[in-house]
């Protein structure tokens, strides 16, 4: 069996092995061949969805970049005018507020004002009634010194009138020898 095989060559080729080996790899090359076209068109079409998939995501990533920096934007610009707004608001409270103490200060006055004019109103109406009082008071008094009754009204009025000059002198004398 050695010697057999160390006879057969081994670079002998076999035209039978070789006949099916080379119909096999022409069949194939063959189905290649015509499979090419459809086989890179498909490549290519895949190429071009991975690259436009690929270009639709830049594109969406920009867009979506530009509505956030839009967004951004419009917070700030919210912010500024809420600032602006607040600010406004405080001025608008501090110019109430001054407006309400002018306005009390206004109404305090008139209602220390209205206080005297009542307090002086009061007084000159408790002097023309003290004045009334003693005009009858003195009038009597004169009736029964001088002994006569006093009917007539000028008569009256002098009199009582007279006395409450020297009333308001005396008192005067009195004031200026106080002090």
């Amino acid at each position: 069996m050695y010697l057999a095989a160390e006879q057969e060559n081994v670079l002998r080729i076999h035209w039978d092995e070789f006949t099916f080996g080379l119909i096999a790899f022409l069949i194939i090359l063959a189905v290649v061949y015509k499979m090419w076209p459809r086989l890179t068109k498909a490549l290519d079409e895949r190429a071009d969805q991975i690259e436009g998939g690929i270009a639709r995501a830049q594109k969406a990533e920009a867009e979506a970049e530009e509505i956030r920096q839009q967004y951004r934007e419009k917070l700030e610009e919210a912010h500024r005018e809420y600032a602006q707004e607040l600010e406004k608001a405080k001025e608008q409270r501090a110019a109430i507020i001054a407006e309400a103490r002018e306005e009390a200060q206004v109404e305090a006055r008139r209602i220390v004002d209205a206080a005297h004019a009542q307090i002086e109103a009061d007084r000159q109406q408790a002097v023309a009634q003290l004045r009334h009082e003693i005009g009858a008071l003195s009038t009597e008094l004169a009736s029964r010194i001088v002994g006569e009754v006093l009917s007539d009204s000028a008569a009256q009025n002098r009199v009582i009138d007279r006395f409450l000059e020297e009333l308001e002198q005396s008192e005067s004398t009195q004031q200026a020898e106080v002090r």
